[in-house]
């Protein structure tokens, strides 16, 4: 009788470890029935907002001197811009920037005997941020002007932003998110089953590029400030479960 036991109890055991390993084979191979697609969105806009900089300076032996000429100049580019349209608020000069030059002399041998002082260099910087766009770009063509003036004017060239990136990442974000579960759903469809829940998003990165340009994506993502048109774009990479 006792044999007998023992024997139930073996079988019933082996019965709940087949049980058991069914059961665990079964969950793997569900949690393995995934999709995961990649959605991108990509949207163009134009800048609303332009920053153009340019720098002059003032060099003369006489520090005094120099600095007195340097503000000349700085009442003059100001006078400037204001005749330009450019409101007060809307430019910003920096402090002056002082350095020494120096030359350095050589005997007839081509042998450094020292340095000869030159004269005090002084520069400053102006800088137009405003949102009129077609008027900054007029002047930072027009700056020869200044030059004509005296002024030793240097123009950088501007750099266009754009300040509702926030409201466009968002929407961004929505329509990329939206192409994927298209994505997915066509695959899920074709293959004979059904789209479930989301088990994984990742975002990808932010980029802003030219447009119709041959710009480079990045890893830590592309920021293009040399274009006023320009076209943004972001990937999202999800894994949906399929029921």
């Amino acid at each position: 009788m006792k044999q007998y036991i023992n024997s139930a109890i073996i079988a019933l055991a082996i019965i709940i470890g087949f049980f058991i390993l069914s059961t665990a084979y079964k969950y793997k191979f569900k949690a393995s029935e995934n999709i995961t697609v990649t959605g991108l969105a990509e949207k163009d806009f134009a800048s609303d907002q332009i920053v153009w900089t340019g720098n002059y300076s003032r060099k003369m032996m006489d520090l005094k001197s120099a600095y007195s000429l340097l503000k000349e100049d700085e009442g003059k580019i100001r006078t400037y811009l204001k005749a330009k349209g450019v409101a007060e608020g809307e430019m910003f000069f920096s402090a002056v920037a002082i350095d020494k030059d120096f030359t350095t002399k050589y005997d007839t041998g081509g042998k450094q005997i020292g340095n000869e002082f030159t004269g005090y260099n002084l520069k400053q910087n102006v800088t137009v941020d405003s949102k009129d766009i077609n008027k900054v770009e007029k002047i930072s063509r027009e700056v020869t002007e200044l030059i004509e003036s005296g002024i030793e004017f240097n123009s950088s060239s501007p750099a266009y932003f754009y300040t509702k990136l926030s409201e466009l990442k968002v929407d961004l974000l929505a329509k990329a998110s939206a192409d994927a579960k298209q994505r997915a759903e066509i695959i899920a469809k074709n293959a004979g089953s059904s789209l479930g829940k989301i088990k994984k998003a990742t975002m990808g990165v932010f980029q802003i590029t030219g447009q119709n340009s041959n710009e480079d994506y990045s890893y830590g993502g592309a920021f293009n400030t040399s274009s006023k048109n320009k076209t943004a774009s972001i990937t999202v990479k999800i894994d949906f479960s399929v029921e």
